[in-house]
C-alpha cells in the first residue's frame, strides 16, 4: 500500500538573515564574557549562538498542509468542506489584511518576513472566525490545494 502525498505543505521556515543574526547574538555573548577569560568567551559564543538558533527554528518550523480534506494551519485544523473562496493577498494587499482591514475574530497565522498571503472565507456557520489569514510564499500552489480538496470531498 503506497501512502498519497500531501497535496501542499509548506514549511514557513526563518529568512537566512536570521541565522546569520544568531550567529551575532553569539558573537556579542562571547564579548560580554571577554573579560573572564577564554573559556567563558568560547562558550558564550556557543551558548548565545545555539540558544538564539533554537529560537530562530523553533519560530520558523510552523508549517500549513492540506492533507486527508482537511486544511492544517500552525494548530489549527479545518475541514476543507468548512472553507469558501480562497483570495491570493498580493504584498500590498496582505499588509492591508494584517493591519485595517484586519477583524479581530479572523484566524490569522502571521510571519511578517513572507510577503504574500491567502485569506480563505470560512462558511461554517457554527464557527463564529469569518476568514483565515495564511502567510505564505505559494498563495497560488496553497489556493489550488484547497479547491482540488474540496472538489474531491
Amino acid at each position: 500500500m503506497q501512502l498519497s502525498a500531501a497535496p501542499y505543505e509548506e514549511r514557513l521556515t526563518a529568512p537566512r538573515s536570521w541565522w546569520l543574526v544568531s550567529f551575532l547574538v553569539g558573537v556579542s555573548m562571547a564579548l560580554i564574557l571577554l573579560p573572564f577569560g577564554t573559556l567563558p568567551m568560547l562558550g558564550g559564543l556557543a551558548g548565545g549562538t545555539a540558544a538564539a538558533a533554537v529560537v530562530a527554528s523553533s519560530y520558523g518550523s510552523l508549517r500549513i498542509r492540506v492533507v486527508g480534506g482537511s486544511l492544517i494551519a500552525g494548530e489549527a485544523k479545518i475541514p476543507v468542506t468548512a472553507l469558501g473562496e480562497a483570495h491570493i493577498l498580493d504584498p500590498e494587499e496582505a499588509r492591508a489584511w494584517r493591519t485595517h482591514k484586519a477583524d479581530t475574530r479572523a484566524f490569522l497565522l502571521l510571519r511578517a518576513y513572507i510577503p504574500t498571503a491567502l485569506r480563505v472565507e470560512v462558511t461554517d456557520p457554527a464557527d463564529p472566525t469569518p476568514y483565515l489569514y495564511l502567510s505564505t510564499r505559494e498563495p497560488e500552489r496553497l489556493a489550488e490545494a484547497i479547491k482540488a480538496a474540496k472538489d474531491s470531498a
